[in-house]
């Protein structure tokens, strides 16, 4: 069984060709040249960018432009991850990732991309923005991929599959062994977002890349690494895809002060970790404090990252009632399979400690 297994990856490799699904237009497109790139080593006098040579307003060094590679970044990044630079992408937040992969692989007006909703909307925002079509595949009612639709979906127009995973807003991982099916018979790009990934016991999907160059696996630092106002998202990927959209990013898409402020974070991972198990405990504590509501409460969904889909019987009540005491959650009532619903990201002990007293009283009035 192994053997067969192994046999189907080999073909899957052999027959993906990743030039054609690339756009012709930006196969022939010649990047931008910054002055950054053209000269990379130590020079004593710059006069190369046109920046301002007496410096800025500010105490820190910001008047020179920034590494347009992220190189030292991606370095400390390729050690926390176990890959090499050169499968490293780092983007202006995710949706920047996201936005790029459509740039690169789909021809506007001709081209569409499957996404499976209830999903993170930018997935078909990034769509509509670049005149790309989408083909909705809702998940089941257990939120598991639909497999059989989704292989049935694909034709010689798909280019990308969006799974987010553990998926907004439902909070569940998808199994490897569906992942893995879709990817073996897509022969376009796939692509993987584990924004929540790091609360989640299941490995991540990088392991798999060896396996598939069709695959892309998207992370970021703001949900877990606390990091969300540096905006750094980060793309996991073969190395041909990474050339790919090195070469139609914008030139300096991860500012100075971001690349050093996020260095330093990402030296505090014992303390990420430590804060990461907290909010398990806390997401553990709001789903047993949940059962004391029926009356309010008709469900809450299993949970791998760091939030709860709640059923509720009066979701737009209860939301409402919760603002007037400062308590602000997302309403996910109109979405897909989601009527009811309300998503309530994971807090502070003390946080969650005033929200159950708010519904509490609420269950009371």
């Amino acid at each position: 069984m192994k053997s067969l297994e192994s046999k189907r990856k080999k073909k899957s490799i052999r027959n993906f060709n990743i030039e054609r699904l690339v756009r012709k237009n930006i196969r022939a497109l010649k990047s931008y040249s910054s002055a950054r790139e053209e000269f990379t080593a130590v020079g004593s006098i710059h006069l190369d960018a046109n920046e301002n040579s007496y410096g800025g307003p500010l105490e820190y060094n910001y008047h020179r432009y920034p590494d347009p590679l992220q190189k030292e970044l991606k370095k400390k990044i390729s050690t926390l991850k176990e890959l090499s630079l050169k499968q490293i992408f780092l983007g202006n937040g995710s949706d920047e990732v996201i936005d790029l992969l459509y740039r690169v692989f789909c021809r506007p007006g001709k081209d569409h991309v499957i996404i499976c909703p209830p999903t993170y909307g930018m997935y078909e925002v990034c769509a509509k923005i670049n005149d790309v079509e989408v083909k909705r595949i809702p998940l089941q009612e257990n939120f598991q991929l639909d497999i059989s639709s989704i292989l049935a979906g694909i034709d010689n127009y798909s280019r990308l599959i969006f799974i987010c995973s553990p998926n907004n807003p439902t909070g569940n991982d998808f199994t490897r062994e569906n992942v893995n099916e879709i990817l073996e018979h897509f022969p376009g790009i796939m692509i993987i977002d584990e924004a929540y990934g790091d609360f989640s016991k299941q490995p991540s999907f990088i392991d798999m890349l060896g396996d598939h160059p069709n695959l892309v696996v998207v992370q970021t630092l703001s949900k877990a690494w606390g990091l969300a106002a540096l905006r750094v998202g980060m793309a996991f990927a073969g190395e041909t895809i990474i050339q790919w959209i090195n070469k139609i990013k914008p030139p300096y898409n991860i500012s100075g002060s971001t690349q050093e402020l996020t260095l330093r974070g990402l030296e505090a991972k014992y303390s990420v970790d430590q804060k990461i198990r907290a909010l398990q405990k806390e997401r553990n504590f709001l789903t047993c404090s949940f059962l004391k509501f029926p009356d309010i409460i008709e469900k809450t969904y299993p949970s791998s990252a760091n939030f709860l889909l709640v059923k509720t019987k009066a979701p737009k009540k209860i939301y409402s009632y919760l603002i007037q005491k400062g308590i602000v959650l997302r309403d996910r009532s109109a979405e897909e399979l989601c009527e009811g619903c309300l998503r309530i990201t994971v807090g502070t002990h003390k946080e969650n400690q005033l929200l159950i007293e708010a519904l509490e009283n609420y269950q009371k009035s």
